[in-house]
This record gives structure tokens, sequence and C-alpha cells, in this order.
């Protein structure tokens, strides 16, 4: 009778709070510090909208300034000069060279990157991985300038036994074909890309494969798996989207790359079939060599090739984004 009649004296359970209740508590809890905080971080994300619009509408209006008065077409024209009346500029050697030089950076920089950032993660001694993260890092802080001079004065030197060996064995393919002259060409431009980049991917790559679950690779060890097929099944899928967006902050520093570019190339404003004959341009080096002799018209013209490779950068960016997006399955998150 005691034990019943305690349970009927007992007082029913308090109604649980709601998630929206919930919600609201927490947030009348939170401490001031994190207020502050919450409406800095959030404050510094608004800003970086509004200065990415307030470049993407000083760059619009310039362009249109530029494009309206022009006679001839933007897009295909082969010339750049607004010194005459009506004035004659196009954006179509400058988008190729620029397109060009970087591909051929990404295709010799990614590999390497990601062999390097393998090599000290999974295969070098400690001893010996630290000095090399070292000398990597040390290579990301070299000025551009300096990467260009060195282009000029050793890289470009030195190119004349690779061109030849590449056109007497593959002239056939049309893409490397040389005519003996100088190697200032595209292909000269792509590798010092390819060296300027490469600390960028493989100091990402390199902490990206460091975050790969350790319980994963041991398994797969303990099951007799060798160190390659430990990397190929469980290293290379948690980091492909770091590898990926590893490679895009390369490829922004590629396209946008202006006097290590400007220092090795010998621009033209012609569309060369051969990777090895000199010529070409890109929007940076285009920009960067003209800018300063330019009049009121004619940096409008040059802000308008700015827009373009503006535009691009985001849709490369924006692919990268997507790419992430359908592989986040290999995201660190859900190891």
């Amino acid at each position: 009778m005691e034990s019943s009649t305690q349970i009927a004296d007992t007082p029913p359970p308090a109604p649980q709070p709601s998630a929206t209740e919930q919600k609201r508590a927490a947030r009348g809890a939170t401490r001031p510090g994190d207020r502050i905080f919450l409406g800095l971080s959030r404050g510094s994300g608004i800003l970086l909208l509004v200065i990415m619009a307030a470049i993407a509408v000083f760059l619009t209006y310039r362009a249109y300034l530029a494009i309206s008065e022009d006679h001839t077409n933007f897009l295909t024209t082969f010339e750049w000069n607004t010194n005459i009346h009506p004035a004659s500029f196009g954006i179509a050697v400058l988008a190729y060279g620029t397109v060009i030089s970087s591909i051929i950076a990404m295709v010799i920089a990614v590999p390497i990157a990601v062999a390097i950032a393998l090599f000290l993660t999974h295969y070098a001694p400690r001893r010996l991985a630290g000095p090399i993260a070292y000398v990597i890092d040390l290579l990301a802080a070299v000025p551009s300038i300096v990467y260009g001079l060195w282009g000029a004065l050793i890289l470009v030197p030195h190119m004349n036994g690779l061109f030849g060996w590449l056109n007497d064995y593959f002239s056939w393919t049309g893409l490397f074909s040389w005519e003996e002259g100088a190697p200032r060409s595209m292909l000269t431009v792509g590798i010092l890309l390819a060296i300027m980049i490469l600390p960028v991917i493989t100091n990402v790559s390199r902490e990206v494969f460091r975050q790969a679950p350790q319980m994963i690779e041991e398994a797969a060890l303990a099951l007799g798996a060798t160190r390659w097929e430990v990397i190929r099944m469980a290293v290379l899928p948690f980091g492909r989207s770091g590898v990926i967006s590893a490679s895009m902050l390369g490829l922004g520093r590629a396209l946008g790359e202006t006097m290590a570019v400007a220092t090795v190339l010998s621009p033209d404003f012609l569309i060369h079939a051969s990777l090895l004959n000199p010529g070409g341009g890109t929007f940076a080096q285009n920009i960067a060599s003209k800018f300063g002799e330019a009049d009121e018209f004619g940096r409008d013209a040059l802000i308008a090739s700015g827009l373009v490779l503006f535009v691009i950068t985001l849709l490369v960016n924006g692919a990268a984004r997507m790419i992430i997006a359908r592989r986040k399955e290999y995201s660190g998150a859900n190891a």
C-alpha cells in the first residue's frame, strides 16, 4: 500500500520543451563573447560578398565603356591596338594563351605534387620528411618576379635540348614542331608556372593525406594489403576532394600570374599551333605590359580583358566546387 501511495503522490513528469524552445534557450544563454564572435564572422562573410560584388560591378562597367565603342569583335579579334580610331582589340589570343599555359602547368604539377605529398606522408622517414617539407614551404614564399628572372636567365637558355628532342620525335603531332626560334614559348611558360604552383598543391595535399584515418590504414595493412594498396584504396579516396581543392588553388595562381610570364614569354597576337614556337600572350601578361602606357580608353579595354579572366576564374572554381560536392562521401567529415 505504501508503494502504491508513493506512486500516486509522485508528480507527473514535466513536459519537455520543443526543439524551437530549446534553440531559443540556447541562443539566450549564449555568452557575450560567442555573440561577438558570431557577429564578426558573419560580418566578415558579408563583407567578402560585398567586395566581390563591387569588383564585378567595377569590371563590368569599365568593360562596357570599352566594348561599346569597339567596332571589332572583342571575342575573336587577333589584335590589340587602342591608339587608333576605331580601336581594334580582342581577347582570342589572350584566352588561348592563358588556358593553354595553365593546362600545361596543371598537367605537369599535379601528378608530381601528389607524388611528393604521398612520399612525405607515407614513405619518407620523419628526419627526411621535415627538411623536404621546409624546402617546399620556402619555394611557396619565393616572389613571382624571382621565378621570372630565374626562368629568363636559367630556364630559357637550357630549353633548346628539350625542344630539339621534342621536334625530332614528336613534330608529326603539330604540337611540338620547332622552327629553331628562341624557346620563349607557351611550353616554357607552362613549365615555369608548374614550378611555381607545385609548392601550393604539395602543401595542401600533404595536409589532407595526413588526416587520412589511421584505423582504416592499419586495418588494410593487417589484412595483408601493401603500402601502395593502402594508399590507393584508403588514402587517395579520402583525400580526393582535398587534392581537387589544392589543384584549384594552383590553377588560380597559374591563371593570374603576371611578372613571371611577362619575363619569359615573347608576346605576339598570333595563335601558334605548336607549343614550341615563340609567341602568344596571356591576360595578366598583356595587362601588365600595356597598362602603364595606355590612355583612358586603353585602360578600359584592358579592364575588359580582366573581366573575362575574372569570369574564367569563377567558372573554374564553380566547377571545382561541383566536383567536390559530388564526391563529399570521401571528405574527412564523414570519415
